[in-house]
C-alpha cells in the first residue's frame, strides 16, 4: 500500500506527551501500527513517555534532534535511526534553527 504524506494535512499537537510547544505530524493509524512523518520547529519537543505495548523506530530525514533515552542523550542527524523498545522511555527535542523532520513507525506488540 502506497502512503502519500504529501497529500495529507499536518496535525498540530500542542504539548505532545508533555513536551514544549507543538508537534506537527502526518499520522496513519490502522489500529495496529502508527506510521508518521513528524516535524519539530526550534525549541519544540515531544515529552518523555514510556512505550507500553509498543516500540518506536525513528529515522531522521533532516535537521538535528536531541533524544533523551535510557538515562543518556543522543544527538541524531539526517540518516540516523533511533529505536525505543517496548518498556523504555524517550523524549525528542529540536534545539537548532532548522526544522527537525523525521519518519517514525510505532508497532503494537501482541500479548502472548
Amino acid at each position: 500500500m502506497k502512503l502519500n504524506f504529501k497529500e495529507m494535512a499536518e496535525e498540530i499537537k500542542p504539548h505532545f506527551n508533555g513536551g514544549e510547544g507543538v508537534f506537527n505530524a502526518k499520522i496513519i493509524n490502522d489500529g495496529t501500527n502508527k506510521i508518521l512523518m513528524g516535524r519539530l520547529e526550534k525549541g519544540n519537543s515531544i515529552g518523555l513517555h514510556t512505550h507500553t505495548g509498543t516500540s518506536e523506530i525513528i529515522y531522521v530525514i533532516s535537521g538535528v534532534g536531541t533524544m533523551l533515552y535510557d538515562g543518556g542523550t543522543e544527538i541524531l542527524t539526517a540518516g540516523d535511526v533511533h529505536y525505543c523498545p517496548n518498556g523504555k522511555a524517550h523524549s525528542f527535542r529540536n534545539e537548532n534553527d532548522e526544522d527537525l523532520i523525521f519518519f517514525a513507525v510505532i508497532p503494537t506488540h501482541e500479548k502472548n
